[in-house]
């Protein structure tokens, strides 16, 4: 009877001389270092400067204004300056809309913020170059913001109508200024040589007024569509779609582990506690369905209790939690689904993988928190497909846009969809081709022990 093979023992030094021990975690590390500093670094390197197209909506209500019989129309002047502005016409899309549809398209996040150019507009400005008034009402134009579209565009937005409520209110008092020197100057000729230099000093604007004019247009920044208090100030959303995206890839590789446990092909190791099971052969297509199906079955209670983590227990706005709960079970199957595909097609590298795609590459590219307005090229193209984006978007238009579908929900199902559909059949077609080459996981004997040099 031969006898019982030991596994041959290795010391500590030994292994650590082991250049396939040092090499692959070397390269492994080093590259997901230098890749996930370039990705994520390179997305926010200069918001500013890569900004385009950044959607912010300009409303003129002005009626404009008679001035000694003359009609004039500040608020037609400003509009076609801001939207003619060189230094802005490539960084802002401006949406010459009414007051109604702004407030539409901030409430679907169709745009980070808006500018409002009041009715009087014109009427407040004429009066600084009357008479002296007691109380002078100063021309004032109103910023509205939008952190539910996302608190970085909605700031970027806001900054950007603050400068251009300076320069407007630059260039109106540089128009006051000599509006009011000429005046000054003629009421002077015309009542010297009358003798009433009473009468010129009332001709004057007034001290209030005079004041006003080197900076006369104030600005009102209010909020265009509320977010409640416990909302993140609009980052609620993004965590939330983080913590399924990683419940989705995460829950993949537990499934996988313990398929594998299950069937003896890795032993399971609890504490100082080892077991390993007989290894029964399962097919790679058989294997990938069983996984898929725990996948979407396990997905549905790991919505419920982050929903209930984040509503009932932290407390964040949600009004439409069975829709957050039936999205967050589709999304955590989706994400699953596609790193369990990754997981059956790469193997061993597959858990790197699924996080490049789904973490690495996905989240510098949500426009979750940088716009996808200010990212750079390469990012925007990745925001097309990239998974994160679509559940961002999703979970925005739940919480914030009364989980209407055209402020991203619609666009969110149908990509989730996409994504599951083309995961599954990828998963399912290599697989089978796997098998079919007889390349199966399982082998019919234990390998022989290898001498240890």
């Amino acid at each position: 009877m031969p006898e019982p093979t030991h596994p041959l023992r290795v010391s500590a030094r030994g292994l650590l001389r082991r250049r396939g021990v040092w090499l692959p975690s070397a390269v492994i590390l080093g590259l997901l270092s230098f890749v996930l500093s370039l990705l994520y670094l390179g997305a926010n390197n200069d918001p500013a400067g890569y900004t385009k197209d950044l959607p912010i909506a300009l409303v003129n209500t002005d009626e404009g204004t008679l001035v000694a019989g003359k009609k004039i129309d500040l608020g037609a002047q400003i509009t076609a300056k801001i939207t003619g502005s060189a230094d802005l016409k490539e960084k802002v899309d401006w949406k010459q809309v009414d007051r109604r549809t702004a407030d539409d398209l901030l409430a679907r996040g169709k745009v980070f913020g808006a500018l409002v150019i009041p009715d009087d507009f014109s009427a407040s400005v004429a009066a600084l170059a009357g008479p002296a008034q007691r109380t002078p009402h100063p021309p004032t134009m109103t910023v509205l913001t939008n952190p539910a579209a996302g608190s970085f565009g909605s700031a970027m937005a806001t900054e950007i109508n603050r400068k251009v409520v300076a320069t407007t209110s630059a260039e109106v008092g540089k128009q006051l200024s000599q509006a009011a020197a000429h005046q000054a100057a003629q009421a002077a000729k015309a009542h010297a040589a009358s003798g009433h230099a009473a009468s010129a000093q009332a001709a004057a604007p007034g001290a209030a007024a005079q004041l006003m004019i080197a900076d006369p247009v104030h600005i009102s920044v209010q909020e265009g569509h509320p977010l409640g208090q416990h909302s993140g100030l609009g980052l609620s959303a993004f965590f939330y779609a983080l913590i399924l995206v990683l419940g989705g890839m995460l829950g993949a590789n537990v499934i996988h582990m313990q398929v594998d446990t299950d069937l003896g092909y890795v032993a399971s190791d609890k504490g100082p506690f080892r077991a390993l099971r007989p290894v029964q052969h399962a097919t790679r297509v058989h294997h990938f369905l069983v996984c898929s199906v725990l996948m979407v079955v396990l997905s549905m209670l790991t919505s419920a209790l982050a929903m209930i983590a984040a509503v009932d227990v932290v407390g964040i706005d949600a009004s439409h939690r069975p829709m957050l709960w039936f999205f967050g079970t589709c999304a955590t199957a989706a994400m699953g689904i596609t790193a369990l595909a990754l997981l059956a097609v790469f193997g061993t590298p597959g858990p790197i993988v699924s996080m490049l795609v789904l973490i690495g590459l996905a989240i510098p590219s949500a426009g979750a928190t940088i716009p996808i307005q200010a990212l750079p090229d390469f990012y925007r193209f990745l925001a097309e497909f990239e998974p994160f984006r679509q559940v961002v978007d999703g979970v925005r238009s739940i919480l914030y846009f009364d989980a209407q579908a055209d402020a991203g929900l619609g666009r969110a199902w149908t990509m989730v969809g996409i994504g599951f559909a083309v995961s599954l059949v990828l998963g399912l077609a290599f697989t089978w081709f796997y098998d079919r080459r007889g390349l199966h996981r399982s082998t019919p004997h234990l390998a022989q022990p290898v001498p240890v040099g």
